[in-house]
């Protein structure tokens, strides 16, 4: 069934204000994923304030070509959705925890990060950062590193006197 120009201009817009607000935007390739899977990804990206949406390509790259976004689009084949929230590394991170689940069926095509596109490359490397509790743990596992061996050393010389 075709959309109406009506709900395609709705659509514009909301593209148009997720490309504008978001603090980064991921494109997913989906290709033969389950309702069931499409489900869950949803509510696991909701978890993190990370939304998804799915709209026709023609009309990601109408909103796309109007937009001040610095650099090239990537090439995006197939079906494509969009992954998109406040936290920066969110969405990307999200969508790489299911493409490792999913088997191939998800798909990382390419994103806007801080105002510029990136490529698959270089949003995987992005997905890929752990989040902020893990390094303050590597950052505090830094820390405690030189206190640490500083005491072994002093108890194995308490030991060697006794």
């Amino acid at each position: 069934m075709a959309i109406t120009k009506e709900k395609k201009n709705k659509i514009v817009a909301t593209l148009k204000k997720v490309v504008d607000d978001s603090k980064s935007v991921i494109f997913v390739n989906f290709n033969k994923l389950l309702v069931k899977d499409a489900s869950l990804l949803r509510r696991e990206l909701k978890k993190e304030n990370v939304n998804y949406m799915v709209a026709k390509k023609t009309l990601f790259k109408k909103v796309l070509g109007d937009s001040s976004i610095k650099g090239s689009a990537p090439e995006m084949k197939g079906e494509i959705a969009v992954a998109f929230g406040e936290d920066m590394l969110a969405p990307a991170r999200g969508i790489y925890e299911f493409q490792k689940k999913l088997d191939g069926k998800v798909n990382i095509v390419g994103g806007i990060f801080g105002g510029a596109y990136k490529s698959k490359d270089e949003m995987m490397a992005i997905a890929m950062i752990p989040s902020l509790q893990v390094l303050r743990g590597m950052f505090v596992n830094i820390i405690n590193s030189p206190i640490q061996r500083l005491a072994i050393v002093m108890n194995q010389i308490a030991d060697k006197k006794a």
